[in-house]
């Protein structure tokens, strides 16, 4: 099991924190630790508070962008405490392990954490398939990473214990890597088509929609070979009848 779920603190600010999450994870056998840009680390105070997570600690990772902390996950969701709306799909801790159990067993997903003081930006938002929202008492919702790594880490540990089916695909599951180069790709041709994007959110729209639909490599070379073929169309129609 371990190795198979990646947590992403992006911006941690207390050193303190991300021993707490050590310790967390080790708890629910998970140690694959990327940190994003933080703000000290390595530190004493994270060690003593990985209390005897020191394993994880030494084998967490520094980036310097979420894009790089998930090049390899077939599966991106970020923790929120933002309000449920129509743009974003959501989900419980529990409802997430349950879909991140059902991935193929060779399937990497990320879990994504904010800066303590104000969470994940719109940017790291994009790499998600879907947000989770811990239930919490509305008048005081305030969770530390480190507890919403252990509410999260300990659904996890309980989906994959319990007998589930899991996703059967033709070819594997496209990691986030490949869908930036997919995504790149889409927003030239749309440049090139001069594709009116009226709201100003036109790319982050199709982020969210492409995310979510859990892409295996066929269906993604698919979808590279129609956007190909668009240009290779386009280049054609513009040059001139030969005589």
């Amino acid at each position: 099991m371990s190795g198979a779920v990646r947590i992403v603190l992006v911006e941690p600010s207390h050193p303190g924190n991300i021993g707490s999450v050590a310790r967390a994870m080790k708890n629910m056998a998970l140690d694959d630790l990327i940190l994003v840009r933080p703000r000290v680390f390595p530190h004493p105070e994270a060690v003593a508070l990985a209390a005897g997570a020191d394993d994880v600690l030494a084998a967490a990772r520094v980036v310097d962008s979420v894009a790089e902390a998930v090049a390899d996950c077939v599966l991106v969701a970020g923790t929120t405490a933002r309000p449920r709306n129509l743009t974003w799909e959501f989900a419980t801790p529990r409802e997430a392990a349950a879909r991140i159990a059902a991935l193929p067993e060779a399937a990497r997903a990320a879990l994504l954490f904010g800066p303590e003081r104000y969470g994940l930006s719109n940017e790291d938002l994009n790499h998600c398939a879907f947000l989770v929202r811990i239930p919490a008492n509305p008048a005081y919702c305030s969770l530390n990473i480190a507890m919403s790594v252990q509410l999260l880490t300990y659904e996890l540990l309980l989906a994959r214990e319990a007998p589930a089916g899991r996703m059967q695909f033709e070819a594997p599951l496209a990691d986030a890597g490949e869908l930036e180069h997919f995504y790149a790709h889409l927003a030239q041709v749309l440049k090139d088509v001069e594709f009116e994007d009226r709201t100003g959110y036109l790319m982050d729209r199709l982020r969210r929609l492409f995310n979510r639909t859990a892409l295996d490599r066929n269906e993604l070379n698919l979808l590279r070979g129609i956007l190909a073929a668009v240009s290779g169309w386009r280049r054609r129609r513009g040059q001139p009848e030969s005589e």
